[in-house]
Order: structure tokens, then sequence, then C-alpha cells
């Protein structure tokens, strides 16, 4: 193990991190950090099977990068065999197409972003600069969700609203959840290498939900828009409304706009309307025991996911591959079947026998192997992704 890679995604109230190694193919050790800022903080680690958790005093981002470091400390072949640090970051603005090394100028930029990503980039920086301070000896680098959609036209960017708050204010479509679809898309292209230089429309399902449309190995189109709340119906978000909603549900409830925004952001979606749960599996559950609105919630679900697939699917040239990721995509058969039902009339079917048997953890293909338009699960793996940007940099790095 000589290729290891710190992968860290620091969160406004939670730490993530994953080491890889092996090209980003083997997990050595994976944990998270929870309730930073609150009184309960606490740093749960899992390594050989096993789950340590200890308690993080003062709960902070600090303490939590410390309590990773004390650990591995305490397992020094594992440090020893580090070489990088990568770090998810949400939001790149239009300034970052890919992956970068970090370097003064760099985190100067993303604090820029910070206006874009008000709750997310700060975290980000506190994580970054911890990381400096506590491995100073390693290169970092910074992986950006909104890299993979810098490629869209300025048809599908802009907004129809007026230029001067483009100009002055980069209101625009960004898109997210870009380090999974470059994931897929690569993976995809192993597995049918012809995809590299076809149309393909991805759904990444989960929590939060996008969809994504890819031509020739580039995003053409996306659903989520300027923030994650646009788009798709989702766990807790309500996706696409009539922007009037806004202040209609405000005046009727008499809230002022950020309340009226936290509706649509944590009290939407499959939660909102179930009045249940924001999980897909709860919601599956209820739903075979009878329940309706669970039923409508998962339904509406499915009938956003397909209607945003065709909408993206304008972008493209031809529908040769439609590919569910993500933790309701791959594990969902009931949400896949019903998106393909209401895909129908443009010719994508899945084999219903395939879709009822797919392995975990495993690309698998849905559709009868004679249609046009193949239909895919494949797992993402957005940690590997960061850490194989990681080490492609520090690479080039030393070539040079």
């Amino acid at each position: 193990m000589n290729d290891a890679i710190l992968v860290i995604n620091s969160g406004s109230s939670s730490l993530k991190f994953v080491i890889l190694a092996e090209e980003g193919n083997s997990i050595t050790v994976e944990g998270i950090a929870e309730g930073l800022g609150f009184e309960n903080g606490q740093l749960s680690i899992k390594f050989n099977g096993q789950k340590s958790t200890s308690t993080l005093s003062p709960s902070d981002h600090k303490s939590a990068l410390m309590g990773i470091n004390e650990w591995l400390e305490q397992h020094a072949d594992i440090k020893s065999a580090l070489t990088g640090i990568g770090h998810r970051v949400v939001h790149g603005g239009e300034f970052f197409s890919s992956s970068v090394l970090i370097n003064n100028s760099i985190i100067q930029t993303i604090n820029e972003c910070t206006d874009l990503a008000p709750l997310h980039n700060p975290a980000h920086l506190k994580g970054i600069d911890l990381a400096q301070s506590l491995f100073p000896s390693l290169p970092q680098v910074a992986v950006f969700d909104t890299a993979f959609h810098q490629t869209l036209t300025k048809e599908q960017y802009l907004y129809g609203i007026p230029m001067r708050l483009y100009k002055e204010h980069h209101v625009r479509k960004y898109g997210f959840h870009g380090t999974s679809y470059r994931y897929i898309s690569q993976k995809l292209g192993e597995i049918q290498p012809e995809s590299l230089h076809q149309g393909v429309l991805v759904a990444h399902l989960g929590n939060g939900a996008s969809v994504c449309a890819i031509q020739n190995g580039q995003s053409t189109d996306t659903s989520m828009g300027f923030t994650p709340l646009d788009g798709l119906i989702m766990g807790t978000r309500s996706g696409s409304i009539d922007p009037s909603l806004i202040a209609f549900i405000a005046e009727k409830d008499d809230l002022t706009l950020s309340e009226t925004t936290n509706i649509l952001n944590k009290e939407s979606g499959l939660l909102g309307i179930s009045e249940l749960s924001n999980d897909c599996r709860t919601l599956e559950e209820a739903m075979q025991a009878g329940n309706n609105q669970a039923t409508l919630a998962l339904d509406m679900f499915a009938s956003r996911a397909a209607k945003q697939l065709m909408s993206a699917a304008t972008t493209l040239t031809t529908i040769n591959h439609l590919v569910f990721t993500g933790g309701i995509g791959e594990n969902s058969q009931y949400i896949r079947n019903k998106i393909t039902d209401y895909l129908s009339a443009f010719n994508i079917q899945i084999d219903k026998a395939k879709n009822s048997t797919v392995v975990k953890d495993e690309a698998s293909l849905i559709s009868n192997d004679d249609q046009a338009i193949q239909v895919w699960v494949i797992p993402t793996n957005e940690e590997k992704m960061i850490a194989l940007d990681t080490l492609d940099l520090i690479t080039k790095k030393s070539l040079n």
C-alpha cells in the first residue's frame, strides 16, 4: 500500500473521511464525525470490520481531524502510506472545470465562491486549513461537485431573467453531483467503450437527487440549478416549483423568506408528501402495507425524475444509455420500474426479471440486449473518483 489517499468531506456539522488504496479500489479505513458544533459530537471509525466511537471535546472540526490524526498515529503503517489528501468541495463557481492542487490562490478562489454555497464552502475551507496544519507534507487536492457541468452551453445554464443578474451576481445553473456523473460516465465507458461517443442519461437518485445528460463524455444538461433545490422531488426538497409559490406560502403562513425556503429544503419532497418519512425504504414498506400517501410520494418522485430525464435528453443527439445510480437508483427496483414505465413512450424499457435480480455493488444491464436504449444500474463511487483525481494530480506534479 503505497498510494493511499485520505478523502475528506467536511460539512457544516459533520466530517466524513475514507482512506483508499490500490488506485481507489481498496478501503483501508473510514469514518464520520457527527454533531459538530453541538454538545454531543462523536467520531466513529471503522477498521477491519470493527467500529469504534469516541466523544469529541470540544465538538468541532478541529477535534474531529485531530482525532483522525491520533488514530493514524496509532497505525503508523497506514499513515506512512498516505501520499495525498483529496477534499470534496461543493461549489467551484465558474472558476473550476476540473480538480486542482490546492495552494493559497486556490483557497482564495474557493472562498470567493462562498456566496454561492454559504453552508458548504466555509466548512470545506475549514477542513482544508486543518488538514494542511496536521499533514503539512502531503499535497492536497480540491474536487468540485460543479466542475463536470462547466461544459453546459449558455442556452442551458442561463435563466430567463435580466442578464445583469448573471453579469453582476453570477446567477446561473451550476448543477451538482458532478463527481458522481463523471465516475458513472467513465465506468460505463469501461463496460461499453462506445458510450464515450454516444448519448447517456444518468439518474442519480438518493436523498438528494438529480439527472444529467452526457454527450461524448461531457455534461450537456442537468436538473439541479443555482442551488441543489431545483429539479427532481428529493428526500426533503421540493424540486422545481412555480417561483410565485414562495411569496404565496410566505404570505399565507406569515413566514419570512428564509423560513419559506427552509420548508422547501427540509420539509418537502418525499417527507412532505408522505407525511411519514424521507427514506425510500420506509415508504416502500408503508406502500406494501397500504399507505396511499407513501405510494403517492414514490410515484410523484418517479414521475418527476422521468420528466427531468426527457428534458435533459433534448441536449443529446441520440439516447443510447440510461443509468440508475445513487442509494435509491441502485437499490429500489420499484422506482426503476416506475420511472421506465413513465418513459415507455420513448421506447425505454427494462426486463422486469433483470430489474428484480440486480446484484448489490455490481454494474447490471436491466434491459434486453437487443434494445436500442440500454438501461443500467451502476453503483457510484465519488470517493474513488476523488482519490483517482488526487493521485493523478500528485503524479503530474512529481513529473514536472
